[in-house]
């Protein structure tokens, strides 16, 4: 079908395809204004520049990025079946020759591009399991944070005994000349 497009809306239109120039506007004009009024039901956002696109922050934590005319929501197990529902795909990128997925950011349906509602509570699902990720990796930093100071804690004691016992060794060998 000429002037066509994949994505679909949703309701009464559900059958009938977007037109590909306005489908295109979403993608081409990604710019700040863009993100900020697409946000604008989830609350303040933060909108910086990174890679060659953006990354979207609440309260200092990273939830959605923005590359290559696309919105990617931060995802865990507890989302990542919604994504699949939706057939949406993971963020990917090709390093040399070689594909690469990153299981952790899952591409914006589409069909949300014209509902701000559901946006909001896409995006608050998002910032949730990026939260969960950022207290997971917490927890995981201050475990090997304190096995890694047990670890100099017993190689100390160890070093501490050793001493004691070459001292010994010391004593015992000028005590018997």
């Amino acid at each position: 079908m000429a002037g066509s497009s994949l994505a679909m809306t949703s309701g009464d239109d559900a059958d009938r395809p977007l037109p590909q120039s306005r489908v295109a506007s979403y993608t081409s004009s990604m710019d700040r204004e863009f993100l900020s009024e697409l946000f604008a039901g989830f609350g303040p956002v933060t909108i910086r520049r990174m890679f060659s696109g953006f990354g979207i922050s609440a309260d200092g934590i990273n939830f959605a990025l923005v590359l290559r005319g696309a919105v990617y929501l931060r995802a865990d197990e507890n989302s990542i079946p919604r994504f699949e529902s939706e057939g949406s795909k993971c963020f990917q990128y090709e390093m040399r020759g070689k594909l690469r997925m990153i299981g952790s950011y899952w591409q914006l349906p589409e069909r949300l591009y014209d509902d701000p509602d559901e946006v909001t509570e896409w995006a608050r699902v998002a910032h949730a399991a990026a939260i969960r990720a950022s207290l997971a990796k917490a927890s995981k930093k201050r475990a090997t944070k304190k096995a890694t100071k047990a670890k100099v804690v017993k190689k100390t004691v160890a070093k501490k005994k050793a001493a004691q016992k070459a001292a010994k060794k010391i004593q015992k060998k000028l005590r018997a000349e």
